[in-house]
């Protein structure tokens, strides 16, 4: 099993963009039996300083990009490890994109592959979704849940338009489907102004919060 010093070298190697390094320690960590989960927290432990990096000034976007990558090739690694250990997870379906006047794609797409691995259907809208997209495909194929990306400030008005216009196209007596809104820089400030009902900031607790949802939807 691994230790403490084996999960802290690959947040360190990982914030330093060493590609080689993180993905045969991930193998490796795998194949000793390392639970996927707390590898993929690592990794997001160490993407949160790539973050602290660049806004410091001592990365350029070009180690944003080159950081998301080798976490979207953590996340392919360890998918087939995380579909072993599903054990009667609740499924359902989710609307998923990055708001208009945003293009950022990267955290959405670790959020996208996390749901996929635990058993979730995903539609992905892409970048830059205005909230009329959003809506009507609401309601041409419902979801159990909306995920909202962004990063940029701009973003927030975005996704507080695309809440009300949602919430205001509910039929009387329908139940609102759950609002997600996920981003590196959001907060439970943010999230009482967008009017949404779970802000995150990490892939996994996302992916957390959405089984949760689910499962109360199931239940009898």
């Amino acid at each position: 099993m691994a230790d403490k010093r084996s999960r802290k070298a690959l947040i360190a190697h990982l914030s330093d963009l060493d590609e080689t390094y993180v993905l045969n320690a991930v193998r490796q960590l795998l194949d000793e039996g390392q639970d996927p989960l707390d590898i993929i927290e690592d990794c997001e432990h160490a993407m949160r300083l790539v973050g602290e990096r660049y806004e410091k000034r001592e990365y350029y976007l070009s180690a944003l990009i080159m950081a998301g990558e080798i976490f979207r090739e953590v996340m392919m690694i360890s998918q087939p490890s995380m579909e072993q250990r599903l054990s009667g997870n609740a499924s359902g379906k989710i609307l998923l994109g990055t708001v208009q006047g945003d293009i950022h794609d990267i955290g959405k797409d670790i959020a996208q592959l996390a749901l996929r691995c635990y058993g979730f259907a995903v539609e992905d809208l892409g970048i830059d979704v205005p909230p009329q997209k959003f809506l009507e495909h609401v309601q041409n194929n419902p979801p159990d849940i909306i995920g909202l990306s962004g990063l940029v400030t701009v973003a927030y008005e975005s996704m507080q338009e695309t809440t009300r216009l949602l919430r205001g196209h509910n039929k009387p007596g329908q139940a609102a489907i759950p609002i997600i809104i996920g981003g590196s820089t959001l907060s439970e400030e943010i999230c009482r102004f967008v009017g949404a009902d779970f802000w995150v900031t990490d892939a996994m607790e996302g992916v957390r919060i959405c089984q949760h949802i689910v499962q109360n939807i199931n239940r009898p």
